[in-house]
């Protein structure tokens, strides 16, 4: 019989190739801004981590309205990445970072480009700030084609993460999103990891199509966008699985899980499932404050299951053909 312990005394620490969190929460790339624009809705300071939006070499407008529109168990999004460039990101955005920084989570920085050169001149730029703990490179955005191309091209991925992992200062964690619009996310992730990745984040979101019946247009002005939420969260599960069995394990590479997280039985299945850290996006938009929801409903889920660490159930899904099933 499983003793139930009290949930002051568990531990949600996580360490993600050397970067420690006090918590495995943050935000997914693209739903928060810089960071300040979400201070008002809720305590930055709880999370363990904050992920910027992307941020490229060249100021980009990113596309034209619509850019967003609700879907049932989710929502499509085709913003193109539109970011202050990398110069006021260094000037303006980042000194707010570090202030935050400062009081709690570790900033981590989504960077963009259209060819190698923009990725490698993005996160060497970004990467010599000290107040910078790690570099997410967004090769797997499904809403510009330029950037897609490297995250479905194995050898093409392997090379980017290859040169921006030389170009990076040393102790700064470099993390690659993965796309799931590939016939084989384990090659994609296996690339990632000969590249010289730290860390894997999956997964970005799946190419979709919402169409107005009465125009018999698209809703999106891009025509097709990222599909995200509640959805996609099953499907996230199973490649965050499939990665974590087939080479992440092995590889010692930890994987930040995302897709749909919305409450705390969501975060579960993704650390079962192989994630170490966990990343909420769309949810955020119906409660900002739901990574801390989260943290407090993974903390009574693990006292009632009398485990005092998170990381004891991290990769701890049995599957049919597994010993002891």
């Amino acid at each position: 019989m499983t003793q139930t312990i009290d949930a002051t005394h568990v531990s949600l620490a996580v360490d993600l190739a050397g970067l420690k969190l006090d918590n495995p929460m943050m935000t997914a790339s693209g739903t928060c801004g810089y960071a300040y624009e979400y201070q008002d809705f809720v305590d930055l300071h709880q999370f363990g981590a904050f992920v910027t939006k992307s941020i490229s070499v060249e100021v980009r407008k990113g596309n034209e309205a619509y850019r967003i529109v609700e879907t049932r168990g989710g929502m499509m999004n085709a913003i193109g990445l539109a970011n202050v460039g990398l110069d006021a990101f260094c000037k303006d955005k980042l000194p707010q970072l570090v202030n935050m920084r400062e009081k709690g989570p570790r900033i981590i920085v989504n960077v963009a480009g259209h060819s190698i050169e923009d990725y490698v001149t993005g996160a060497a730029t970004i990467s010599k700030h000290d107040s910078v703990d790690g570099i997410e490179l967004n090769v797997s955005c499904p809403n510009v084609g330029d950037g897609l191309v490297f995250g479905t091209d194995p050898a093409m991925l392997k090379k980017v993460v290859s040169e921006v992992r030389k170009a990076m200062r040393s102790d700064c964690k470099l993390i690659v999103k993965l796309s799931p619009n590939v016939g084989d996310i384990t090659k994609t992730a296996g690339a990632a990891v000969d590249g010289g990745t730290d860390i894997l984040s999956m997964i970005n979101t799946y190419t979709a199509l919402a169409i107005d019946v009465n125009k018999k247009r698209p809703r999106i002005a891009n025509g097709t966008g990222g599909l995200s939420g509640p959805a996609i969260r099953p499907l996230a599960v199973y490649l965050t699985s499939r990665v974590y069995r087939e080479v992440a394990r092995d590889a010692g590479v930890p994987i930040i899980g995302m897709g749909g997280i919305q409450y705390w039985e969501d975060a579960a299945e993704f650390l079962i499932a192989g994630a170490t850290g966990l990343a909420v996006g769309t949810a955020l938009f119906v409660d900002p404050a739901t990574p801390v929801n989260v943290m407090s409903g993974l903390k009574d889920y693990l006292a009632k299951q009398g485990v005092t660490d998170i990381n004891d159930i991290i990769g701890t899904l049995k599957m049919s053909g597994d010993v002891g099933f």
